[in-house]
């Protein structure tokens, strides 16, 4: 059985509960070059939310300024450019243009008090270090 890879994110402790937070990694795509992959995980208690940061209406990314994610109520994550509201624990769209739509979830663990990604390859910083000079 293959084991999967867990690339740690962030410290669980960096977000606070009830709180987003955005980062901008690079995946391996399927033809094997680097392509951007803006996320955005949440906090909610001792449970963490992933998605990719694409609204489904136009694939603008939600943030309208940096990490700012959650609507007025700080219950549902807000896109910034048209307003949709999606479910924290679903990424199903509630209200606005892109209702019954859905955000694309990532797949998150917790180990060792760390916040991984798991299911993806990452382009890791160190890859352009390991040719010899």
């Amino acid at each position: 059985m293959e084991q999967s890879t867990a690339y740690a994110i962030c410290r669980f402790s960096d977000i606070p509960s009830q709180r987003a937070r955005g980062f901008h990694l690079l995946i391996v795509g399927e033809d094997g070059a680097p392509q951007p992959w803006p996320i955005v995980i949440v906090r909610w208690g001792r449970q963490v939310f992933g998605y990719v940061n694409k609204c489904p209406h136009h694939g603008v990314n939600l943030d309208w300024e940096r990490d700012q994610f959650l609507d007025a109520n700080g219950t549902r994550l807000m896109c910034g450019k048209h307003g949709s509201t999606f479910e924290l624990g679903a990424g199903t769209c509630v209200e606005g243009p892109c209702r019954g739509k859905g955000l694309t979830p990532i797949a998150l663990a917790v180990l060792d008090g760390d916040i991984c990604v798991t299911g993806v390859t990452l382009v890791e910083d160190d890859e352009a270090s390991d040719e010899a000079p």
